[in-house]
């Protein structure tokens, strides 16, 4: 069988009381990491080493390395290198948002860096990062401008996979629709002056896998724009449900799984590596399979 392509994003979401027993790395410049640092580096190591054939990019949730002090962006930054090895490209998940000014240091951060009379400073060099975009359109565009100078893009925070979501999101605005179709109407204003040849912007949108009833009506909203799909099971999203994503293409749905990869092994004898890359087959299969059937009914 030729190999398939993936629509699958590896979560990097290390819990340091449940790391895969591989040992502590170190960072390939020699630098020394602390103990709690240089054991997260080898097991986000050994998960992208064993599921990167199936998976298109991998997904740093930024406070789970901002937690472990500078180490953790020291950490983050070599993953970041791993994967680009791995040819997979690289979402950070810190949903930031704020006033213009500080929303471009993020952005700065996160993507190509800063130049200063001192000298210059590195990003994070990040592919796509998440933002929150409900203080509005100013608090989103400095991510944009940045993004499109680094030749990244941005994800914003549509319907989100938690249960909490419909507190907020799913209210009704007096003029009619919700606050999760305001949010997804702001998607796809912004992202048109980025739409390139495939179809798709480089301002796409967090929608949850949790509540796939949304979907259809979020791409309607967002013809444009990519979907990072979170929630696939640990939280308990289907792939098999998530079929509107797929609409524009393939490359319209990024089907994101993290704890269901990496603790894949806890259900059964297999060890971690073998388990997390089983998962993450199955899991390129099923997207495969759905947007081979979206493409077709399309």
């Amino acid at each position: 069988m030729a190999e398939r392509g993936s629509q699958v994003v590896l979560g990097l979401d290390p819990d340091p009381r449940r790391l895969w027993p591989v040992g502590p790395a170190s960072l390939r410049s020699g630098a020394p990491l602390g103990p709690v640092a240089a054991a997260v580096l080898g097991h986000c190591r050994a998960l992208i080493d064993a599921t990167a054939p199936a998976c298109v990019a991998v997904k740093l949730q930024l406070a789970r390395f901002e937690v472990l002090g500078a180490d953790g962006w020291l950490a983050m930054a070599e993953l970041v290198a791993d994967a680009r090895r791995s040819g997979l490209l690289v979402i950070a998940d810190g949903k930031r948002g704020d006033i213009d000014v500080t929303a471009r240091a993020y952005a700065d951060a996160l993507f190509g860096g800063i130049d200063t009379p001192h000298g210059w400073l590195d990003g994070l060099g990040a592919d796509l990062v998440t933002v929150n975009p409900l203080m509005g359109t100013d608090a989103v565009e400095p991510f944009i401008t940045a993004a499109r100078e680094a030749g990244a893009g941005v994800l914003a925070l549509v319907r989100t996979s938690n249960p909490g979501a419909a507190d907020i999101e799913d209210l009704g605005l007096d003029g009619g629709g919700t606050v999760w179709e305001r949010l997804a109407t702001m998607v796809d204003e912004l992202g048109r002056s980025g739409i390139g040849a495939s179809g798709l912007s480089d301002v796409g949108a967090v929608v949850g896998a949790t509540a796939p009833g949304h979907l259809p009506r979020a791409r309607e909203l967002m013809a444009h724009a990519a979907f990072l799909l979170p929630g696939v099971g640990a939280q308990g999203g289907r792939v098999q449900d998530l079929a509107a994503a797929f609409a524009p293409g393939r490359a319209g749905g990024l089907v994101s799984a993290s704890r269901s990869i990496a603790e894949a092994h806890r259900s059964g004898a297999e060890d971690p590596a073998t388990a997390a890359r089983a998962e993450a087959e199955r899991l390129r299969e099923s997207a495969w399979e759905l947007s081979d059937r979206a493409g077709a009914s399309a």
